[in-house]
Parts: structure tokens; sequence; C-alpha cells
């Protein structure tokens, strides 16, 4: 009686071979998790992210050499609290204008984010809004910047030349901020042209024309989404880089 039922609850567990080839099945399935997740991305959006990879790299060398210029130069850099004061009724105001212009673009990758969950649901008319919105915050946020561009020169900044100091500082800073606010403005104007697709409908009936995807897939909304959180995320380190250090 006992033997017959230690060799039940043998046949039961099974043969001590088979627990290792279960296992790795397992992990071999754990693993592969990951690559049928990156094999049901869409070529859009796989090309996205190896373009903020590479513009990441850019932009990376661009604030390291910002940085070992910075540090290597013996004549003094200019105060940022100086520089970038603008005056108000006569009096000077430090980073005012750049903290309205961060908050201003901060806000608009909220507002972009809202135009993404809205596609997701399908609402054609608030996704349009949301990246309306969006755009205009980042045309504001341009602008602001071609004003502070326009203040700068005008106060006697230039790639070649600085009154407050080290004359590396003109080239470094509308070097970066340049390549920023370009950035700023080629996505404003894919915004405006998504705009007006969502907003008559073209991510709904499949239309032909550029950024339109498959019917019933918002997932060009997505796509501008990331690329516009980027570009949001690479100012806050230009911000902390010219204007906090």
């Amino acid at each position: 009686m006992t033997q017959t039922a230690a060799g039940h609850g043998a046949a039961l567990q099974g043969p001590p071979s088979d627990l290792p080839s279960t296992r790795l099945r397992r992990l071999s399935a754990e693993w592969s998790g990951d690559r049928q997740v990156f094999a049901d991305a869409s070529w859009r959006k796989a090309m996205m992210w190896i373009f903020l990879l590479s513009d990441t790299f850019v932009f990376g060398c661009f604030l390291i050499g910002y940085m070992t210029v910075r540090m290597s130069t013996p004549v003094p850099w200019p105060n940022p609290s100086q520089v970038f004061a603008i005056e108000i009724a006569g009096k000077p105001w430090p980073l005012l204008l750049i903290a309205i212009m961060t908050f201003v673009l901060i806000s608009s990758s909220g507002t972009m984010a809202m135009a993404v969950a809205s596609g997701y649901r399908r609402s054609r008319r608030t996704t349009a809004l949301l990246m309306g919105l969006t755009a205009l915050l980042g045309a504001t946020f341009v602008g602001m910047q071609a004003f502070e561009w326009t203040k700068l020169i005008y106060e006697g900044v230039r790639p070649w030349a600085n009154p407050w100091g080290a004359e590396q500082f003109g080239s470094a800073f509308f070097m970066v901020t340049g390549f920023h606010g370009t950035h700023v403005t080629i996505g404003v104007i894919a915004l405006l042209v998504m705009v007006c697709k969502v907003w008559r409908g073209d991510f709904d009936t499949g239309r032909r024309g550029t950024f339109t995807s498959r019917p019933g897939s918002y997932e060009n909304v997505e796509i501008m989404g990331l690329y516009w959180h980027f570009v949001d995320l690479v100012w806050v380190f230009i911000f902390a880089l010219f204007y906090l250090w």
C-alpha cells in the first residue's frame, strides 16, 4: 500500500529531468516578452525612437562642449542673473522671462499628453484642440526666445564677442538655444499639420497624405507626443546649465 502511494506521487511529480527543462522554457518565455513587444511596434514609432536617440547624442555633445569651454576658460563667465534680466518699471527682474518661457514649454508638454490620451479614445475634436493649444504654447516659447535673442544682440552679445566676460558665451548660447529653438519650430509646424488632419478626420478614414496612419489609428499623434516631450526634456538641461549655473 505504501509503495503504491509512493509510486503514484512520483508519477504526479514527473521525472526529475523535466524540471530543468521547464525552468528553461519559463525563462525563455520571460526573455522573449521584450522581443514580442518590439516586434509589435510600428516602423514609424521605431524610427522616431531611433531619431530621438541620435538627437540625444547631438544635444549631449553640445552641452558637454559648453561645459568644457566654460570650465576651461580663464576669463570670468557672465552672471546669468545680470545677462538674462529684463527691466520692468525701471527695475531689473533676473530670469523672469526665462521662468515664463520654461513654464510655457512645460505646460505644452501637459497639453500634448492630454492630446495623446484623447487620441487613444478617438476623440477627434478634443485631440485637435489640445494639439492646437500645444502648438500655440510652442509658438509663444519661440516668440519669447526671439525676443531674448534680440535683447542680447542689442546689448552687444555676438558669437565672437560678449560685453559681460568670456567671448565664448555668445557662440555657445546661440548655438545650443538656436538648435533647440529650431526643434521647437519644426514641432510647431508639424503640430499644425496634424491639427488640420485630425480635425477633418483623416485618421478616422485613412485618407492618404503626410503624417496619415492607417484608418482608425491615432498612432501618429502619439509619435508627435514623443518628439514634443523630448524637446521639453532637453530644455530642462539647457535651463539648468545656461540659466542656473
